[in-house]
């Protein structure tokens, strides 16, 4: 191998470690990182700018989003930080996790943030909004930062075996059925399918791309499951509820594709070769007393909300609730800071059983040590 060609290795083997030697020490308080990156896939609960530039009306980079976070409005569906971000906070990271629309050079060595507001485990989910990036497009955009960090170190071996210590957080599905199945004036799918049979559909297409994933290199996963979609307003508001608080007849439809994760996650696990794929149950984390954390408004979005295409998101330059840290929901669709906040605490440490199946993200951090310190990395 020539000089230069070493050289470059341990260059950036070098940036690559002093990055995460010094980022621990920025902020003392997030305590040390517990994992060299972060790689994140989903929808808008995870976005973070992604979406900034595309043609769509899925875009939350203006008021009043990001009311309440440092920046302004970012591109996050929400009043402040996101579950990606909390997340990241856990796992020890000084700063966010870059979107892949702005992430340069060895930055993308602490992880990228695919995620895209209105995308979905299929193509066409969300497309009446315009563009998006469903989950085949982040799985090749991750295919391309792959191939940018293989370039820097000069060695492909190399670069696999530094992306199966990160850990992965994919969460998709939610578009499949608000923006496709339960929209039968923009997608034939509720047409052609039954609940169970759309379901059935779904879960192997997200089998296969997960295994897309790993054969990428991920070996730790946690997969965010759907929550109850027929209690989020902008259902509540389209369908109505007769006696009931959410609308069952959705829920019930979604139920069908969430009974599928944990069999999925038991397959992945067994017929993959040293993979750690975990279940996060959103609808498990949701259970409880919203009081205890101070929410007391469960129905009603706190931003004015838009009539246009984006029905259900916030107005642009509309006004917000002053009492945010009361409401569970921020738009039509999406949780405020607080409940973002729970979900990420107890996707990392289970309060309920049902929280995580096999085990929680703490654990799949553990792990993530352990084979760090036995490569001596």
């Amino acid at each position: 191998m020539a000089t230069s060609k070493i050289f470059k290795i341990w260059f950036v083997l070098l940036l690559v470690v002093l990055m995460n030697l010094i980022s621990p020490f920025l902020v003392v308080v997030k305590g040390e990182q517990q994992v060299p990156c972060l790689f994140i896939m989903g929808d808008s609960l995870f976005d973070n700018g992604n979406n900034n530039n595309l043609l769509t009306a899925a875009k939350a980079n203006y008021p009043p989003y990001g009311i309440d976070f440092p920046d302004g409005p970012t591109g996050r569906f929400t009043n402040g930080k996101n579950t990606a971000d909390f997340l990241a906070e856990i796992l020890g990271f000084d700063r966010y996790i870059e979107p892949f629309a702005t992430v340069k050079g060895v930055e993308m060595f602490r992880g990228v943030n695919y995620a895209s507001g209105a995308a979905g485990i299929r193509d066409e989910s969300g497309i009446h909004l315009g563009d998006r990036i469903s989950l085949n497009r982040q799985l090749r955009n991750h295919k391309v930062t792959i191939s940018h960090m293989s370039t820097l170190l000069g060695n492909k071996t190399l670069t696999k075996e530094y992306l199966s210590k990160c850990i992965y957080i994919v969460g998709m599905g939610n578009n499949d059925y608000i923006n496709n199945y339960l929209m039968p004036q923009f997608y034939p799918s509720s047409h052609l399918y039954k609940p169970e049979k759309y379901a059935k559909l779904l879960i192997q297409q997200y089998s296969k791309q997960l295994k897309s994933l790993y054969r990428y290199g991920a070996r730790k996963v946690a997969v965010f499951g759907v929550g109850s979609l027929g209690c989020i307003p902008a259902e509540v508001e389209l369908y109505g509820t007769k006696d009931s608080i959410c609308v069952d007849s959705i829920n019930s439809a979604v139920q069908k594709f969430a009974d599928k994760f944990k069999p999925m996650i038991d397959d992945l696990n067994s017929n993959l070769p040293d993979a750690s794929f975990i279940y996060i149950n959103q609808t498990s984390i949701a259970i409880g007393d919203p009081s205890a954390i101070g929410l007391t408004s469960l129905a009603e979005p706190c931003c004015e909300i838009s009539s246009f295409i984006a029905k259900g998101q916030c107005s642009n330059g509309g006004g917000a609730c002053s009492d945010r840290a009361s409401h569970y929901f921020w738009d039509g669709f999406h949780p405020t800071e607080i409940p973002n906040k729970v979900c990420a605490e107890r996707a990392y440490t289970a309060l309920l059983p049902t929280d995580a199946y096999p085990f929680d993200i703490s654990h799949l951090a553990g792990s993530a040590l352990n084979k760090l310190a036995q490569s001596g990395a």
